[in-house]
């Protein structure tokens, strides 16, 4: 039996203090908020960029977990990665200088609390 098309919605970020993800996510990386909701003692938080099918939902650790920065190599997309980088480093961002490989130039910075990200711009690799 075939198992029916999958999709991904939902990548959960762990993160310390969710106000904290919150104003990096939406403020620096310019994600749009899809939900922000409290269900007595717990926050669900959802960001995105704008017009993606896909969201990060910024999450504390769940309990018996691994605490927040574990989230490594997500692959996030752009046109100009020069331009992402001089308003990540404006930000006050920390970010490796690009490099280019055979797909494209590619650089890597992590959100306030350690998940890693990839910035790639495809094309005009070595």
């Amino acid at each position: 039996m075939a198992i029916p098309q999958l999709t991904i919605q939902t990548v959960t970020i762990p993160v310390a203090d969710q106000d904290r993800a919150l104003a990096f996510y939406r403020d620096v990386l310019g994600f749009e908020v899809r939900a922000d909701n409290t269900f007595g003692d717990d926050r669900w938080l959802s960001v995105a960029p704008v017009g993606s099918t896909v969201d990060f939902t910024l999450h504390p650790p769940f309990p018996g977990r691994a605490g927040p920065g574990w989230q490594q190599g997500l692959v996030l997309h752009t046109d100009d990665i020069d331009a992402v980088i001089a308003a990540l480093r404006k930000a006050g961002v920390e970010v490796a200088d690009a490099e280019r490989q055979g797909w494209g130039i590619q650089t890597q910075f992590s959100d306030p609390d350690g998940n890693g990200f990839v910035l790639l711009q495809q094309g005009g690799g070595a």
